[in-house]
């Protein structure tokens, strides 16, 4: 009897570890079906993915204001929604960051930005979990399926974080000419380069 104790006790062991050891979440993979949301834009006005009845789809990107990266990358946002937004794929910016760790994220500072596409709160930190983002910038491509959008790609915007200039291959541009065509993404999850985003303390 003795020798049958210690596998039970090392089962539970196991067990107990996996709870604390696992994250509460992945977030999204691609394939995924991507849970509605409704944030605040900062017009004042709550925005969610089922207003747009006409999108084919939408180009969601976790960013905020002080992140240099995304200072960096703010430029090739605008231009991803000028030129999607018209083909049904418009853009929705989310700022995930506390502002209690990053000032410059408030919500009224986010009000200095003049976008032609949504700028939301995410105060919550709840959809930034929910789609396991981690990085500002942090990009989905989310497709219709129906009633439903689901996750057609994710991560990084191109392999130039820095410089515009010097991008070699835009990740982005090359994954919704594949899913606009109707085809799944050949390169459909890469690395998002940026900030972490600054959850809030315990």
């Amino acid at each position: 009897m003795k020798k049958l104790l210690p596998f039970p006790l090392l089962c539970f062991v196991l067990l107990l570890s996996s709870f604390i050891v696992r994250p509460e979440s992945n977030g999204y993979q691609v394939g995924d079906k991507a849970a509605d949301f409704k944030l605040k834009n900062i017009d004042g006005k709550m925005v969610s993915l089922a207003d747009n009845k006409a999108a084919k789809g939408y180009i969601v990107v976790f960013t905020c204001n002080t992140c240099p990266y995304a200072k960096a990358y703010e430029s090739r946002i605008i231009a991803l929604n000028a030129k999607y937004a018209p083909q049904g794929f418009p853009v929705v910016a989310i700022n995930p960051n506390d502002p209690a760790v990053a000032p410059g994220d408030s919500f009224e500072a986010m009000k200095t930005k003049k976008y032609a596409f949504p700028y939301l709160l995410d105060e919550s930190q709840q959809v930034a979990k929910a789609y396991g983002a981690t990085r500002t910038p942090h990009l989905y491509v989310l497709k219709r399926q129906g009633n439903d959008f689901v996750v057609s790609y994710i991560g990084a915007i191109d392999d130039n974080s820095e410089d515009a200039t010097l991008v070699k291959t835009k990740y982005v541009e090359n994954a919704m000419t594949e899913i606009m065509a109707g085809k799944p993404a050949s390169t459909s999850s890469t690395k998002a380069i940026g900030c972490t985003i600054k959850w809030k303390r315990a």
